[in-house]
């Protein structure tokens, strides 16, 4: 662009602040100062994790409009894998994005707990145990790993509360034929994670957990192979692995050396580490590797530079986009919420790294410093949480504004105290069609969010829009900490 024209000069600066969250007389009308009660949206974002339960629900259960379901899972095979999460507002166990959820919710912990508070604490452990126990009983086999539960083409035909669902629940199979070391990877990050968060409070469910953490890492190294391939239409087209299995194995590797101290796994993911910072999610984990490991050593601090380069709004090696109201966005993303959730989580972790090093960010002529970083991960909350040009919190039951048709069939559906009979398979989608807000209100759920333009359809027909996902939330668990220990400073 030529800034010789004073005119197109003065749009492109006013275009320049809007993108950093600089702001301005007109992003200061459309983003009037709003106070965010961050201790508020940490608890809620930690209880939709209770509207994602399936199996036998504890009697702590704070959203009550949910039941017990899916209580004979594993029965096809003989095993018990009652329980984990539904990843999103279907009725299927993917256990790929869960374990990446619940490796999230475990560094939220590890990271940020210090600064939650006791009752949040204690929620987000449970969260994290309810992942963590389900995926021992994945892995209790040896040699063998269950990567999926439920059939998702039949289980997306229906609309069906989890109580009522009598869609097949069958078992996808790991095996040295047919390997999964995506899955495996991710699971052995996940029980890794659990058996740090767990070391004082539980030596023996510690032990546990790093041991089958070990073993299952072990298999997935040993039998290498995608998922996808061994899963098919299981895994694709819901989540297909398009990043290979190689960051799985070097993230997994990357959280039993945080575990156990052994340098051989150090030296696994020095030896495997990839370049790619395209994005951190269930599906691309190089990203996380760099921050987690970048106060060990050079090579990975000059890669999470590199992260921070790629996504700050003013740095001329930005890779990432920024809706007009500021949000950051991923071009293709099919539920982008999933980007600015994550990522932030990323960059509010490696602030502690830059000032234990004292050191600030160079990107070109530009440098970042952890101030500025705290700014930037602050503002994308403010975002989410309603200080937004639609003045809408994308967290339902936050604020005033918030989703009401979100696309969830618990939430849609009418709660089972109310409605004893069953509903249907197409039954259910009379209530799907109805345009009245849902009877349920999924406490504290992240939904994809607006488009690029700062739009948003509250409508469960958008879904990429209206649809909660578990793994939007998990990483969320951690920014929410940090931002709420940030205010109380």
């Amino acid at each position: 662009m030529s800034h010789k024209s004073t005119g197109r000069f003065l749009i492109f600066l006013l275009a320049s602040a809007l993108a950093a969250g600089i702001p301005t007389a007109a992003a200061a009308a459309r983003h009037p100062s709003v106070s965010h009660d961050y201790g508020d949206a940490l608890t809620k974002c930690i209880m939709f994790f209770e509207g994602q339960r399936s199996g036998k629900l504890p009697p702590t259960q704070r959203l009550t409009w949910r039941r017990d379901s899916a209580l004979k899972d594993g029965s096809d095979i003989g095993m018990d894998l009652v329980g984990g999460y539904y990843d999103a507002g279907d009725n299927v166990k993917f256990h790929l994005p869960m374990a990446w959820t619940t490796t999230m919710i475990g560094w939220s912990v590890l990271e940020f707990g210090n600064k939650m508070g006791y009752p949040d604490l204690r929620h987000s452990l449970d969260a994290l145990r309810w992942g963590t126990d389900y995926f021992l009983k994945a892995t209790s086999v040896p040699d063998r790993i269950v990567a999926q539960v439920a059939d998702p083409v039949l289980d997306h035909d229906c609309w069906e509360r989890p109580e009522d669902m009598d869609t097949p629940r069958n078992s996808y199979l790991l095996n040295a034929s047919h390997p999964g070391s995506e899955v495996a990877g991710e699971i052995a990050a996940a029980l890794a994670v659990g058996a740090l968060a767990f070391r004082k409070i539980s030596p023996s469910y510690t032990k546990l957990l790093l041991n089958r953490a070990i073993q299952v890492f072990e298999f997935g190294d040993k039998h290498r192979g995608s998922y996808a391939q061994s899963v098919g239409a299981g895994a694709c087209p819901f989540y297909c692995s398009s990043n290979g299995y190689m960051d799985e194995l070097a993230w997994g590797a990357a959280w039993l050396f945080k575990a156990t101290g052994d340098n051989k796994y150090a030296y696994y993911v020095k030896s495997n580490l990839g370049t790619s910072l395209t994005a951190f999610n269930w599906d691309s984990k190089f990203a996380g590797v760099y921050v987690l490991l970048a106060s060990l050593d050079y090579a990975y601090a000059a890669n999470a530079d590199n992260l921070v380069c790629a996504i700050m709004p003013e740095s001329p090696f930005k890779t990432y986009t920024f809706t007009p109201g500021g949000l950051l966005y991923a071009e293709g993303a099919s539920s982008n919420m999933q980007n600015p959730t994550a990522l932030c989580f990323l960059l509010a972790a490696y602030t502690r790294v830059l000032r234990a090093q004292n050191r600030v960010v160079q990107c070109g002529d530009v440098n970042i410093a952890p101030s500025r970083l705290d700014r930037f991960v602050e503002g994308q909350v403010d975002y989410i949480l309603g200080s937004n040009p639609l003045g809408m919190s994308y967290m339902v039951g936050y604020g005033s504004k918030y989703p009401q048709r979100i696309h969830h069939r618990g939430s849609v559906l009418p709660d089972i105290r109310k409605h004893p009979e069953r509903i249907g398979c197409s039954e259910g989608y009379g209530f799907f069609r109805n345009v009245t807000s849902n009877p349920n209100v999924l406490i504290g759920a992240v939904v994809g969010g607006p488009d690029v333009n700062d739009r948003f359809q509250d409508s469960r027909l958008v879904v990429s829009q209206s649809e909660p996902t578990t793994y939007i939330n998990a990483p969320f668990v951690g920014v929410l900490a940090f931002v709420k220990g940030r205010a109380n400073v």
